[in-house]
């Protein structure tokens, strides 16, 4: 199956005319996106790192799993929407980059995990979650994370 009908209709569309015709809407959106992928970043790293006992060891890590998902899920809104919005702006360029579908399946695969597999064990009691396995939770998650973020910059230079 081709995505290749999807992509010119998004790049004929008027927000992705409007978008790579102008100087500075592109930079500017992609600021959101960025500071959006930070705070995300920033939502996952802390938990993860206590999943890892790295640090906030005082604090249960359900406690700190529901206090970061209000800004872990905004911040992922706010990525996907400007994400879109980039994507309009240069999707032929996009569609024939490797990094970009690299990244795509970095971050459906880092959605699903997080939503799925890290939420259940970050929201359960510590007593009944091995610490073996938070670890193992916490390393595939930012391996996930880290590969969207870094396959994301690369399409730059691809």
């Amino acid at each position: 199956m081709s995505f290749l009908p999807l992509f010119e209709w998004a790049g004929e569309t008027t927000v992705g005319i409007t978008i790579s015709g102008s100087v500075w809407m592109f930079p500017v959106i992609q600021c959101l996106h960025l500071l959006a992928l930070a705070i995300l970043g920033g939502a996952v790293l802390v938990v993860d790192l206590r999943l890892l006992g790295l640090g906030l060891r005082h604090q249960p890590v359900s406690q700190l799993a529901h206090d970061t998902q209000p800004w872990l899920v905004g911040s992922l809104l706010v990525m996907l929407a400007t994400g879109v919005l980039l994507l309009t702006s240069e999707t032929l360029r996009v569609y024939y980059s490797p990094p970009f579908w690299w990244k795509m399946q970095f971050l459906l695969l880092a959605m699903l995990f997080t939503f799925t597999v890290r939420q259940k064990v970050a929201r359960s009691d510590a007593a009944r979650i091995p610490p073996l396995l938070g670890r193992l939770v916490a390393v595939v998650s930012l391996s996930l994370w880290f590969g969207v973020g870094f396959s994301g910059r690369w399409i730059a230079f691809y």
